[in-house]
């Protein structure tokens, strides 16, 4: 990285729709249990939108909190970059709606999809853009309206996953804090795994689509839970190995929260205690795009995350995609 102008968070945005579907609530729905769900997920509660809410509107109200938490106007970003797979339509981009929303009168930007990874992968994309020098303020969106591509009736989906949106900033550094490396892969022999199989090229909407409900998530818990807990752990392991350090080195491990024992499975094969990980699954579930910026707000909020802090960022998710960032924290 040297002679290279590298690129630092200095700001962070977060929305969650205030309604709150606890797993109690869920009963009354799909035949499932509050025992059930905490011990093979960790997952509380979560939050849902009112029918109807696009992606972009948590995106626009995340990156509203972001510019009130930086002191800086909507004209002041150069571009938006939008991690989801719920966007609002297939084109435009949600990127596109945000962009209108915020009233960023001097933004480019364009949508990422992939899916869990989304965050990362968005991040380091904008990481680019100020490293090359051509960008000074990029912000980067992880945002997912989940509970519209789910089925109530399948009890092992319709439990995990929640609704929010978080953003951060991106801006050159001056000094050593900074996105100091990634990692990432994809590996598409998982695409059977976790899919939603309607509604694209392959098999465009139509009556029987809707009719056997391929317009939702649909997922092989076994296979994905195995591949992410391999996964997680290798890709934390070789960035940290690629750049001299060990788990003992990491202030904070901040994963993508989807499940607490894949959470917990990385966190030990890394060698990393309790006060080292974060974990929020049980108040959101699975926010997709939007966990990992959910997470740095927790723990900023909590004064677990402060400057200069080596933070690890690991993410598996649907594709399948792999992603792991290594910072040193900014603010």
């Amino acid at each position: 990285m040297k002679n290279v102008r590298r690129a630092k968070i200095t700001s962070l945005g977060r929305y969650v729709p205030p309604k709150v579907v606890t797993n109690h609530d869920l009963a009354k729905i799909v035949d499932t249990n509050h025992e059930w769900i905490v011990e093979r997920t960790g997952i509380v509660e979560r939050h849902w939108v009112e029918r109807g809410t696009p992606t972009s509107e948590l995106a626009a109200q995340a990156v509203g909190d972001l510019l009130r938490s930086r002191g800086i106007e909507a004209d002041e970003i150069e571009i938006i970059i939008v991690a989801t797979v719920t966007p609002d339509m297939f084109f435009p981009s949600t990127a596109c709606m945000v962009q209108n929303k915020i009233r960023a009168s001097r933004a480019w930007g364009f949508d990422i999809s992939a899916a869990c990874s989304g965050f990362l992968y968005a991040l380091t994309v904008g990481a680019q853009f100020i490293e090359s020098g051509r960008h000074n303020k990029v912000v980067v969106i992880g945002a997912d309206v989940m509970s519209s591509i789910i089925n109530l009736e399948d009890r092992a989906t319709c439990v995990l996953f929640g609704d929010g949106a978080g953003a951060v900033l991106l801006e050159p550094s001056d000094d050593e804090t900074g996105i100091l490396d990634y990692m990432h892969e994809i590996d598409g022999a998982g695409g059977q795994s976790l899919y939603m199989p309607g509604g694209g090229s392959l098999n465009p909407p139509s009556s029987e689509t809707v009719e056997k409900k391929m317009h939702y998530v649909h997922q092989e818990g076994q296979a994905v839970f195995k591949y992410a807990v391999r996964k997680m752990g290798e890709s934390s392991r070789g960035i940290l190995e690629r750049n001299g350090f060990t788990g003992k080195d990491v202030d904070l491990f901040i994963a993508h929260q989807a499940n607490l024992r894949i959470i917990n499975s990385a966190a030990e094969k890394l060698g990393l205690d309790e006060k080292q990980v974060v974990k929020n699954i049980h108040k959101y579930g699975n926010t997709t795009a939007a966990t990992i910026p959910l997470a740095i707000g927790d723990a900023l909020d909590d004064g677990r995350l402060k400057k200069g802090n080596l933070v690890l960022f690991a993410a598996v998710g649907a594709g399948y995609t792999v992603g792991s960032v290594l910072a040193r924290w900014a603010f």
